[in-house]
């Protein structure tokens, strides 16, 4: 199989025709790799639609798991949350999170966020992860971006030479794309100088979030063992009527 990668638009239709023993390989426009669908510009655009497709019966499922007089309590929907969404979401997440099209997958997460909080659709979407007690995708998808490039500079990692060489915008074979290396260097670099571990750097990033904004309310500090107000209440049951 046989793919081209590039930005120009005029070229969108065009064809390689790659012959190997006497045979012409079958072109792809958009190949899949270890489960991340490629396209041509690197927009994961064709990615994020399929993802979004997975993710919607995963959160009919939670839908059915929820009731508000029976079926399962807030805490037991929110570990249903990441063991169901946020693990499907977020696979090679640090390929992928500096996508403009990310926004196609951020509603079916708040959508399961709305179900283990029980919040209607009116509560604002920034506020859905502080009352579920789970880090914003955002955040979730940077760290994910920090912890690969910590593995990185290990030396003998398949990325350590690009990590530890010195970046450059001009040795970027696709100007307009946001590439891993630099985007792991510059989490890297912070971590380092704000002497942050990369298991502690969003809880760090979270915590201060909410610290610089005074008019909001922070109601859990993550990986604590605690849970926001309300999360451990028992469902009261209906009864027979």
């Amino acid at each position: 199989m046989s793919a081209v990668f590039h930005l120009n638009n005029k070229e969108t239709k065009r064809e390689l025709k790659v012959n190997f023993n006497n045979e012409t390989l079958p072109f792809c426009s958009e190949p899949k790799y270890l489960g991340v669908t490629l396209g041509r510009s690197f927009t994961y655009r064709r990615h994020l639609e399929s993802l979004r497709k997975k993710l919607t019966p995963r959160v009919a499922l939670l839908r059915r798991l929820a009731g508000s007089g029976w079926g399962a309590g807030a805490t037991t929907l929110r570990t249903a949350i990441l063991t169901l969404v946020h693990i499907t979401a977020e696979y090679c997440a640090h390929v992928w999170c500096r996508s403009a099209h990310t926004r196609l997958i951020d509603p079916a997460i708040n959508d399961a966020l709305r179900i283990a909080t029980g919040c209607l659709h009116p509560t604002s979407a920034d506020n859905l992860p502080i009352l579920a007690g789970i880090q914003p995708a955002e955040l979730r998808r940077s760290r994910a971006t920090l912890s690969l490039g910590r593995r990185a500079m290990e030396p003998g990692h398949l990325l350590h030479s690009a990590l530890t060489r010195p970046s450059s915008a001009d040795a970027r074979r696709l100007k307009s794309r946001h590439p891993f290396v630099p985007a792991a260097q510059h989490l890297i670099s912070f971590s380092d100088n704000n002497n942050i571990r990369a298991a502690q750097w969003a809880d760090h990033q979270w915590n201060a979030g909410w610290t610089d904004n005074p008019t909001r309310l922070r109601i859990l500090i993550p990986n604590t063992g605690t849970h926001p107000p309300g999360m451990t209440l028992r469902k009261k049951s209906l009864g027979p009527a």
